[in-house]
């Protein structure tokens, strides 16, 4: 379990980068003109993969609303973008940040999919982007200058998913599943590397909404007679899955990673079929977090933190405290996220020269499905 200690230093640091660092409002000229520049979130916000987006721009809007509070006469404002989790509309979403000189940074994309979109325009234009979620190792790969991701990617979860199928769940034959996006695909491949031979069947179905029925996969599971299911997709497929998975009287534990890690899950699956779900995330418990960050978020968004309202609320913080610094440039902007250093509410953040979190400050846990909540279950040791 992460210290609870460490999450305390880690917010009283992070809060301190962004109030101690130069005023925007006072100094030279460079300085001033730091004021009134914005921030975006980028993700969805609306449609059937909302959930996680709503997660992270509560905790983005919180970050903002705290800055702001601090620096009445120097306030950032957020600019929410809607890409309803949709690849096709990822390009435009971009340019539209492209076009708003003000904007110095995103908080996102949220999702692997609408990156892979995304984040060529934002390289060529030299607007730096931090996900708090979106995990295909691929995306660290394509020397995008202006990426940068605030999680570990799925070579870190997809073997911890693994492990812990085969060394808690000690399942001896397991059916994976996946929907075929670029998230889902690449986390099923990598728990089908750790597992070997365990997997005796496997399958593709169809994300984004459009595929409700399920019973081909169905009846390949409860053929295989599996004592694990993988899924690598998003909740809203997830749920119906098992939900059907339960009506047919497959009774083994589906396990799947952070794109069903959302209470919006058990709302599609039903509080049932979904009990005894495990899943894995690059991400401990945002009810954990350090300090007010539960309370204010609450206060704030009328609901509990959820999957990455932690990463998200500590990525907008390193953009702010760049802005509180002067950095007023996108290039100026870039260069600061390139050397951060610092602690934040849910981990420590440096990145690399691919734009990856610091593996050393990489944690996977797994969640459990109990008693129609998402909890903490425990973290999975590294392999």
């Amino acid at each position: 379990m992460r210290q609870k200690f460490s999450r305390l230093l880690g917010g009283v640091a992070m809060l301190a980068v962004v109030a101690g660092a130069t005023a925007c409002g006072g100094g030279d000229e460079g300085e001033a003109s730091a004021c009134g520049n914005k921030i975006a979130f980028f993700g969805a916000l609306t449609g059937s993969s909302a959930a996680l987006g709503i997660n992270e721009n509560n905790g983005v809007k919180l970050a903002v609303d705290q800055y702001n509070k601090q620096n009445a006469d120097c306030k950032v404002e957020l600019v929410p973008l809607d890409s309803q989790g949709s690849p096709d509309q990822a390009p435009g979403l971009a340019q539209k940040a492209i076009d708003d000189e003000k904007i110095l940074g995103i908080v996102g994309p949220a999702y692997s999919g609408e990156s892979e979109a995304a984040n060529p325009l934002f390289s060529e234009a030299g607007l730096v982007h931090i996900t708090a979620s979106a995990t295909r190792p691929s995306l660290a790969e394509q020397k995008w200058k202006t990426f940068f991701r605030a999680v570990g990617n799925d070579l870190s979860q997809g073997p911890a998913a693994g492990n812990y199928i085969k060394n808690v769940l000690k399942a001896e034959k397991v059916f994976v599943i996946d929907d075929q996006s670029a998230y889902g695909a690449g986390l099923a491949d990598e728990v089908k590397k750790v597992l070997g031979a365990a997997v005796v069947g496997s399958d593709k179905v169809q994300g984004e909404g459009k595929q409700v029925d399920f019973s081909a996969a169905v009846t390949k599971v409860k053929s295989a007679g599996v004592g694990a299911i993988f899924y690598g997709g998003y909740y809203q497929e997830a749920g119906l899955i098992r939900k059907q998975l339960s009506a047919a009287g497959v009774t083994a534990p589906l396990v799947a990673g952070d794109g069903v890690n959302d209470a919006a899950y058990i709302t599609s699956a039903g509080q049932a079929a979904a009990e005894g779900t495990i899943l894995t995330c690059p991400c401990a418990p945002a009810t954990q977090a350090r300090g007010t960050f539960v309370e204010e978020y609450k206060k704030l968004n009328g609901t509990d933190p959820g999957t990455y309202s932690d990463t998200a609320y500590d990525a907008a913080n390193i953009l702010l405290a760049g802005i509180k610094a002067g950095k007023s440039t996108r290039a100026d902007m870039l260069a600061f996220v390139k050397g951060y250093s610092g602690e934040g509410i849910a981990a420590t953040y440096k990145f690399t020269e691919t734009g990856e979190l610091d593996p050393a400050q990489v944690k996977i846990w797994a969640y459990k499905v109990q008693g129609g909540k998402v909890v903490p279950d425990q973290e999975i040791p590294k392999v």
